[in-house]
């Protein structure tokens, strides 16, 4: 089944539960605009065309938002889907985004950084051309391959082609901060994978169901991919005190029931080129065998339909967290919802990303730094009222709990809270769709549901349906 197929049956199954007439839904459920491109880039001695996308799913709000991919694996029907999912996931965690995606099929391992300016460039001209790209039209964002490097040459190129844009550092996010990014952009995708994890982790009800115990405290995690996303969230469950016990790479997988620290594993990965082979750990002989090792939380962060009918009745993980778009296909969805197991769904678990992307728009379009404000009034505030309060006591607290009692909120702190208070109410918000209705079963599902509900709701608010 296609990537796209299988997100269009994931919508059908959820759609009999809302209250649209088929017209509407087919409309939600559609892509408004598709531009498939080839375009020439001079590489080395030759010419070598260059075939690329951009999809903007849904119009129900502008701008669009979604990531550009370099990977050989691009394809249209790969784009659609994932714009698809980003229209989901933007009304799921109320960021006011239609969803879109884009793609250029090559591996950017082949190419020198000069030739992927060049093509980087070459792709924004086109998307400039069509109208494809702009602070309210259409703003990309990193991806799979892509990062606040590639952002800049499209941030670059965007303002050659449309001079003295008063807003236009908000055409794409992801950027570097010199370039008009946000702090915590970085991490922000796998710091919302734990922030979601983490909550449903605090259910009591939810816990009980899967025979497991409150809390993040000792949790065995496994995390396929140890790229951004995954090495942000293996780190931050580490940190919380969970034990990481098994990580996985494109060439190998490694495991430790007593626990992997991942700043660790990633510098042996720096040294010698590959995961495997790391002090204390046992190398798997595959390492898609990771995936049915012993834990309590799988987290795939790699790429798409890595659990499938062949080898989902093998998983043994209590919950899945969907780091990655798209690693569970609908036949071992099936199967993990009859094996009892927790699946929090990549429309809103991966959402960090989009999150944070929303707040660096809102930083471009604002044109002021987060905390620049208000962070010095509220030292000054916090200060003055500790001073009363010591006073009035007559004791004094320590000078590390002074620091931590004056601290004004600075950008990145506002960003984290922000990013938290977004992945919370989303999957209450998704939770509750699941326990209000006796046949929803799962929170992909009632995740679909959510989605639905809101963009059919922004549909029918803009008179588009009479």
């Amino acid at each position: 089944m296609d990537f796209f197929q299988s997100v269009e049956r994931s919508f059908d199954k959820a759609a009999q539960f809302t209250k649209w007439e088929n017209g509407i839904l087919e409309q939600i459920k559609a892509c408004n605009a598709v531009y498939r491109m080839k375009f020439p880039v001079r590489i080395g001695d030759t010419i070598e065309v260059i075939e690329a996308y951009r999809v903007q799913h849904s119009h129900h709000k502008l701008p669009c938002k979604g990531g550009i991919r370099f990977s050989e694996a691009v394809n249209q029907d790969e784009v659609m889907a994932l714009a698809a999912l980003m229209t989901y996931k933007c009304a799921i965690v109320n960021v006011p985004f239609g969803g879109a995606k884009g793609g250029i099929k090559i591996n950017p391992r082949n190419y020198t950084p000069f030739q992927l300016e060049n093509i980087t460039r070459r792709y924004t001209a086109e998307l400039v051309k069509k109208n494809f790209i702009g602070p309210g039209v259409d703003v990309p964002a990193p991806d799979y391959g892509t990062g606040e490097r590639e952002m800049s040459w499209i941030l670059d190129t965007y303002m050659s082609l449309r001079p003295g844009e008063v807003d236009g550092y908000g055409c794409v996010t992801g950027k570097p901060l010199s370039q008009g990014g946000v702090r915590g952009r970085k991490e922000a995708t796998g710091l919302g994978v734990f922030y979601g994890l983490q909550e449903l982790c605090n259910i009591k009800e939810d816990m009980k169901k899967v025979g497991l115990e409150p809390g993040i405290l000792g949790k065995k995690v496994i995390v396929q991919g140890m790229g951004n996303v995954g090495y942000h969230a293996a780190k931050y469950f580490h940190e919380a005190g969970a034990i990481v016990v098994g990580l996985i790479e494109w060439d190998g997988a490694i495991y430790n029931e007593k626990g992997l620290d991942p700043d660790k594993v990633l510098k042996h990965r720096n040294d010698t080129g590959s995961i495997t082979n790391y002090p204390g750990a046992t190398n798997l002989k595959k390492n898609t065998d990771g995936l049915e090792m012993e834990c309590d939380i799988l987290i795939p962060a790699a790429l798409e339909q890595v659990i499938h009918k062949g080898n989902a009745a093998n998983i043994k993980a209590r919950i899945i967290g969907e780091a990655a778009n798209g690693p569970i296909t609908p036949e071992a969805d099936e199967i993990l919802n009859k094996k009892g197991v927790i699946v929090v769904p990549d429309m809103f678990l991966n959402a960090g990303g989009v999150t944070v992307s929303y707040f660096e728009w809102l930083k471009n379009l604002s044109h002021v730094r987060y905390g620049r404000l208000g962070k010095r009034f509220d030292e000054n505030m916090n200060i003055h009222i500790l001073g009363v309060i010591e006073d009035l006591t007559g004791k004094k607290v320590s000078e590390r709990e002074r620091k931590f009692i004056a601290h004004g909120a600075d950008e990145v702190d506002l960003v984290y809270s922000g990013l938290e208070e977004t992945m919370h109410a989303a999957l209450h918000e998704v939770r509750e769709i699941m326990v209000g209705n006796s046949d929803i079963h799962d929170m992909r599902t009632a995740a679909y549901v959510c989605a639905i509900d809101k963009v059919g709701a922004a549909y029918e608010q803009l008179g588009i349906f009479p």
